[in-house]
């Protein structure tokens, strides 16, 4: 062994184990919930939760933001489904406010886990890199905000990468959590008003067309969004240049 190099201590080993937790309930989920959270699932027992809910709307809510968030922390297949389920149980409002709240919380469980087992590590590395590493740090640092916003309004970035990226790159817990609750309005607003129409659906035998977001007609808002957020980076970086 270098005697520049450091072992690995007990202490940041113990720092993995969050993280290492999450990816290993990720994996076996994927493989032993595919066919539980499910809209077959949904369909059999939605009698079921509307009895709940009428009965218990309190503790129903409370329980339905507390899964769905296990749901993103985790990785789980099916927080789609959770959100169309939020919008069949609680309509279009206030089933939103609990999507965004559970999607919000189970993404500061992955951020933070990622953070403390490695983000802060990578972060330093990055500021100390020098060179061209120090410079997209810089950039990064920036532009927080704004580009936040945007791993979080274009619809093709998976919401696991939104998650995973602000940790590793040394971004603050209030900046991602309130990006992300704000982000994530468009979609959650979009599929929490199909799932308020899921029951006519389910009475058909149908499956919710989930490619309704990449319509025209809600696509090009929501790009015109990003691309509103995007906006603030480019005239500092046309600033900067004009600066040379």
């Amino acid at each position: 062994m270098s005697a520049t190099s450091r072992p690995e201590t007990p202490s940041s080993k113990a720092r993995l184990l969050p993280l290492g937790i999450i990816l290993c309930v990720a994996v076996a989920g994927a493989f032993l919930l595919k066919d539980i959270l499910s809209f077959q699932t949904l369909a059999e027992n939605r009698g079921r939760l509307l009895e709940l809910r009428d009965a218990h709307f309190g503790l129903m809510a409370i329980g339905f933001v507390a899964v769905y968030a296990a749901v993103v922390a985790f990785s789980l297949p099916g927080a789609t489904v959770m959100t169309l389920t939020g919008g069949f149980l609680f309509s279009t409002f206030p089933g939103v406010l609990f999507n965004m709240t559970g999607a919000t919380l189970g993404a500061i469980g992955i951020f933070l886990a990622a953070r403390w087992g490695l983000g802060e590590r990578l972060a330093e590395k990055m500021q100390s890199g020098g060179g061209r590493i120090q410079k997209i740090k810089a950039g990064i640092d920036a532009n927080q905000w704004e580009m936040l916003f945007l791993i979080r309004l274009i619809p093709v970035v998976p919401f696991f990468v939104a998650n995973l990226v602000p940790a590793l790159v040394g971004v603050a817990l209030l900046p991602f959590a309130v990006t992300t609750f704000l982000g994530i309005i468009p979609g959650a607003l979009v599929y929490t008003s199909v799932g308020a129409g899921l029951g006519e659906v389910l009475d058909r035998g149908e499956i919710p067309d989930l490619g309704i977001i990449f319509t025209p007609a809600i696509l090009l808002p929501i790009l015109g969004l990003a691309a509103l957020a995007a906006l603030p980076i480019v005239l500092k970086a046309l600033r900067g240049k004009e600066g040379l």
